[in-house]
């Protein structure tokens, strides 16, 4: 039986991989100082023999006994309400964090995969946005924290790789949705789902005309399991290439949702990226690997988990301080 380390564990990502590696068998450890995560996205796992969650923070020294086989770095604010109002720690988990993770992998003589992100692309300058492209990134900007904390977590993991010859994988998320995101949590998607199931008009941010890419979450799961078994040690995109604009999202939610709300128009954040498309060849060619939940299909199945919210998830307020920075 393999052993695995999921650190974010009751994060959105993390809860779903700790579903997967327990469906093909393995001994699951779940780890997490549930700053944004919520134990009840893993807590059906905790009456499962093969499961153990450790309550801690990874940017402190790690110690997990017994063998690891595989670690999978996960730990990190991901939304703009949450790095913007936690900066620091978001810096301190991607660079700490992923030094101790690190260490911890090659201590166990572990394979080490951890999510990087799109936004390391920054504002792109080429489009769809292929693994070679270095990006266009404000360091200083209000969304530098997350962004060049995924920089230097990439930059670290290949070091590391280099230097001590760590089995490492490094996969760069693109937007992606399904059931245990946040409603609230200042991505546009359950951002346009939270407005629409309280009756609010949809917020678009500038004239509408930036692009997403949105991919479900089982797709995304998928990928990364086959990144992880692969011999393939630098970064993959993992998305769904099929895009669109905001704007036309905003439509496709009113339609989904049946309700009339309208759509008014704030201006754009700084930093906002204006396209977002991955490039997904390699991860076509290495591991054999496309999304194949389309977004009607998708959007559904997320739709029906946020209508099953309770009236205080529904309202809480958190999104009223940050709706600036939907992304």
């Amino acid at each position: 039986m393999k052993t695995v380390l999921v650190t974010g564990a009751a994060g959105f990502l993390g809860s779903h991989l700790c579903d997967r590696f327990i469906k093909e068998g393995c001994a699951v450890i779940g780890m997490d100082n549930l700053i944004t995560g919520d134990l009840k996205n893993i807590e059906h796992l905790f009456a499962n023999e093969n499961f153990k969650f450790y309550h801690h923070d990874v940017s402190t020294f790690v110690h997990v006994p017994g063998k690891l086989d595989y670690i999978l770095h996960f730990a990190s604010p991901a939304s703009p309400i949450d790095y913007l109002k936690i900066p620091i720690q978001t810096l301190k988990v991607s660079s700490l964090g992923t030094h101790n993770m690190l260490g911890l992998a090659r201590a166990k003589k572990a394979r080490i995969l951890v999510a990087s992100t799109s936004e390391i692309y920054g504002d792109p300058a080429v489009h769809p946005q292929n693994e070679e492209y270095w990006g266009n990134v404000n360091p200083i900007g209000p969304r530098g924290v997350y962004d060049e904390a995924k920089r230097f977590q990439e930059a670290i993991t290949m070091a590391y790789q280099r230097i001590h010859g760590l089995e490492t994988r490094i996969v760069r998320i693109f937007n992606t949705y399904g059931p245990r995101m946040r409603l609230n949590d200042g991505r546009v998607l359950p951002a346009f789902i939270g407005q629409a199931l309280r009756g609010e008009d949809l917020t678009v941010f500038g004239n509408g005309n930036q692009t997403r890419s949105f991919c479900y979450v089982d797709d995304l799961i998928e990928g990364i399991y086959r990144l992880l078994l692969s011999d393939y040690p630098n970064p993959v995109n993992i998305g769904n290439p099929d895009e669109i604009t905001i704007l036309e999202f905003a439509k496709e939610i009113i339609n989904l949702t049946q309700t009339n709300q309208k759509i008014v128009f704030k201006d754009l954040p700084e930093g906002d990226p204006a396209m977002r498309q991955p490039d997904i060849s390699k991860a076509r060619e290495i591991l054999n690997w496309e999304p194949t939940i389309d977004r009607t299909e998708g959007l559904k199945i997320t739709y029906d988990y946020f209508k099953g919210l309770t009236q205080d998830e529904l309202y809480k307020k958190e999104h009223k301080s940050f709706d600036a920075y939907f992304r």
